[in-house]
């Protein structure tokens, strides 16, 4: 049943929904990683990344709302079940328990690093179905990469 139509043709709707659908799995994912490292960092560099990472699961909680809107907005329900989260989340994930700060930092790089690499093929799939949609997915890009970046900062001087 669809609720509400689109006015994006058919395939065109399915490629941006595809897009959009994976990406709120890796947002939401992203958010939990990011508080479960907030939760259990350990180390001298504690308080600034504590924070920092704050700030990723805030930039990963508002893009989700955003893209979950943006897939409703297409007549498409969006899927933000902890079930379809835990199937369907493929991003590089912490481990249990404490994790010093250089863990945190090298585990945030990857994850962002991922859903980078993972976002910028959506842009080039939907870059003729939605450009509306690929639009959003650059600026979820734009914002990741500048977090991805702040945790690389951290890195320096590299050993």
């Amino acid at each position: 049943m669809t609720v509400v139509r689109s006015t994006l043709p058919e395939d065109a709707r399915r490629i941006a929904g595809d897009a959009l659908q994976s990406t709120l799995v890796d947002l939401l994912g992203l958010s939990l990683v990011g508080k479960q490292a907030h939760w259990n960092i350990v180390g001298p560099r504690f308080r600034s990344i504590h924070l920092q990472l704050d700030e990723v699961v805030e930039t990963a909680r508002t893009y989700s709302d955003t893209v979950a809107e943006r897939a409703a907005a297409l007549g498409l329900p969006p899927d933000g079940r902890p079930e379809t989260i835990a199937t369907a989340y493929t991003l590089p994930s912490p481990k249990e328990g404490w994790q010093r700060d250089n863990e945190v930092v090298a585990l945030m790089m990857e994850t962002l690093e991922a859903a980078i690499g993972r976002l910028r093929e959506r842009i080039a799939a939907t870059e003729k179905a939605d450009p509306v949609t690929q639009d959003l997915l650059i600026g979820i890009t734009a914002e990741l990469e500048k977090q991805r970046w702040m945790f690389d900062a951290e890195n320096w001087p590299r050993d």
